[in-house]
């Protein structure tokens, strides 16, 4: 079984897991409908993003017993709306407003970047050092960071976080190492990596002006 299926039934189930707990504890807050509304419109998107630019990493073969852990390790980002709704959480509004506003922030930077990635690379193989690419070497984990933290600040409790670092420290970070290590053979990789972050944009290339740096 490839692992893209795994991902897209997590993500494709997720409105629905959502909304089955918004009926099982009789939640209908609007903290909770918008929670439904987030979480469950990414993991359609992500099909979406699958069906149109699939990520090639995703075609790797796996076991039906690591098809099964994957499927269990990804239900790990059900315990947001779980502990939201459960708790019948209602997050002040501006909490809310914040929420939703780092959560089309992060929608923007994963699905474009990723649509840059595998558009570039379609046409043109080598090192992407431009547009979202330009001051942030791993655009798309950033903008998948900020729609996570969107979901845990709805759930207002400290496990979603914990989950998230835990992923972050387990599969990201991993990840990107592993990046770094294959875009070591282009020759200008060296001058991009100190133009840009891993994750975060450097606040030196974020305060660089065209033609220099402020002062």
């Amino acid at each position: 079984m490839k692992v893209r299926y795994i991902i897209n039934l997590s993500k494709g189930l997720t409105f629905l897991v959502v909304l089955s707990l918004m009926f099982l504890y009789d939640v209908f807050t609007t903290t909770a409908w918008i929670y439904l509304a987030l979480h469950g419109t990414y993991g359609i998107l992500w099909i979406l993003k699958d069906i149109i630019y699939p990520d090639k990493q995703w075609d790797q073969v796996v076991t039906w017993w690591q098809a099964l852990f994957a499927f269990g390790f990804l239900s790990l980002y059900w315990v947001a709306p779980y502990l939201l709704i459960s708790r019948n959480v209602e997050v002040p509004p501006y909490l809310l407003a914040f929420a939703v506003a780092i959560n089309l922030i992060g929608v923007f930077l994963h699905f474009v970047s990723d649509a840059q990635k595998y558009y570039t690379l379609k046409y043109s193989k080598g090192l992407i050092n431009e547009g979202l690419f330009a001051k942030s070497r791993n655009p798309n984990y950033l903008g998948e960071l900020f729609i996570y933290l969107s979901f845990a600040i709805l759930a207002n409790h400290w496990l979603p976080y914990l989950i998230i670092a835990g992923v972050v420290a387990g599969f990201w970070l991993p990840n990107m190492k592993k990046k770094e290590n294959s875009l070591s053979r282009y020759e200008t990789f060296e001058e991009y990596r100190k133009q840009s972050g891993l994750l975060i944009p450097k606040l030196t290339q974020l305060l660089q002006l065209r033609g220099g740096t402020t002062s």
